[in-house]
């Protein structure tokens, strides 16, 4: 999911590299309304608002380096980098703070969510979960999006020949943060429906850095949200693989 979200990035000659920022703020804005609903005996509609909330967090803390690119021309590299430290440390200082569990024994996490706070799973006795219906669903609308639309062309034309874009009326500038908004919510929503489904709760350390994987992702598959996914499991075939390879010997 993270990795389609670059795609429309990169096809437009943006630079996100702080999708992992964008996925731990959103983890940490949905959890919000898991935490404050502990116990509350809460409705089904808890976890639709965590992941519209997990979506728009992710879009709005990347929303920061694209208006810093087009007010002031910083570097969209490396403001969305150092954003990704930020999220860490403002997770880690709230999973150890106000929001820590007062029966975890001390360890910096939440309260395990209720629920009707957890993306159900899928199949009894699995960890696969409503998460990946998702993840297909976002790669079916990309596509369609990237290859059927008006701003999927846009898109493609500003980052492969600027000049002509700007000839035919194309903003750059508004491309970069349209790009920016999508990259940033596809983000946010991984990252609450991460915690959500087979994590259960927040805490620190709840990505090995799968932002940082998911640009390998991206251009592994070509830029292309069906190439996207195949990468994708290629990539956790293999990093799953390996690990239990090294457990089994």
């Amino acid at each position: 999911m993270i990795g389609v979200g670059l795609c429309f990035c990169y096809l437009a000659n943006v630079w996100n590299i702080g999708a992992e920022g964008q996925f731990l703020i959103g983890a940490v804005c949905g959890s919000w309304l898991a935490v404050v609903t502990q116990g509350t005996d809460a409705g089904p509609w808890v976890l639709p608002a965590m992941l519209v909330l997990g979506a728009l967090g992710g879009a709005l803390y990347a929303l920061i380096p694209a208006l810093a690119r087009v007010r002031f021309g910083a570097s969209e590299i490396l403001t969305s980098l150092m954003l990704v430290y930020v999220a860490d440390l403002f997770m880690d200082y709230l999973v150890r703070g106000p929001w820590r569990d007062p029966k975890g024994f001390n360890f910096p996490t939440t309260a395990e969510f209720d629920p009707v706070a957890t993306v159900p799973t899928l199949l009894d006795g699995s960890r696969l979960h409503a998460g990946c219906l998702i993840s297909l669903v976002v790669v079916a609308l990309a596509s369609l999006l990237l290859g059927r639309t008006i701003m999927g062309f846009e898109i493609r034309l500003v980052g492969s020949a600027p000049k002509a874009a700007r000839f035919a009326g194309f903003s750059t500038n508004q491309l970069t943060i349209v790009t920016f908004l999508i990259s940033g919510a596809l983000a946010g929503l991984a990252g609450i429906i991460e915690v959500a489904g087979p994590v259960g709760h927040l805490q620190p350390n709840i990505s090995p850095g799968y932002g940082f994987t998911a640009i390998i992702v991206a251009f592994l598959g070509r830029l292309n949200p069906i190439g996207i996914l195949i990468a994708g499991l290629f990539l956790a075939l293999t990093f799953i693989g390996g690990e239990q390879a090294q457990i089994s010997m």
